[in-house]
């Protein structure tokens, strides 16, 4: 009886930290809250927001691209305020001065 559990505990870890790891977040840490929590934790990771969508902005004082919600630079400790909308970027936005996006294989 333990081994069926480990192994379904395994494949739900396994398959949880692919999902997390794929939407921006930590393999390990979604791979542990997978082998403990199994059909609640795959439920979580699906639901989660993928990191690689979030508006980002730099930081006015070093230029680090930063998440939106950062409200501290971790490289030079300036506090920062919410940017002008027009300095914030987009990831997967296509803004309306950007070439054309072209098919993979295209020239």
């Amino acid at each position: 009886m333990g081994f069926e559990y480990l192994f379904i505990a395994f494949s739900f870890g396994l398959a949880t930290a692919i999902i997390g790891r794929a939407k921006g977040s930590s393999f390990w840490l979604w791979g542990l809250i997978g082998t403990m929590l199994p059909p609640l934790a795959l439920i979580a990771v699906i639901l989660y927001r993928s990191e690689k969508d979030e508006p980002e902005r730099q930081c006015p004082n070093c230029l680090k691209p930063l998440k939106l919600y950062v409200q501290v630079c971790p490289r030079c400790g300036m506090d920062l305020y919410l940017p002008d909308p027009a300095a914030v970027r987009h990831p997967g936005v296509k803004a309306d001065g950007d070439p054309p996006l072209e098919a993979p294989g295209q020239t």
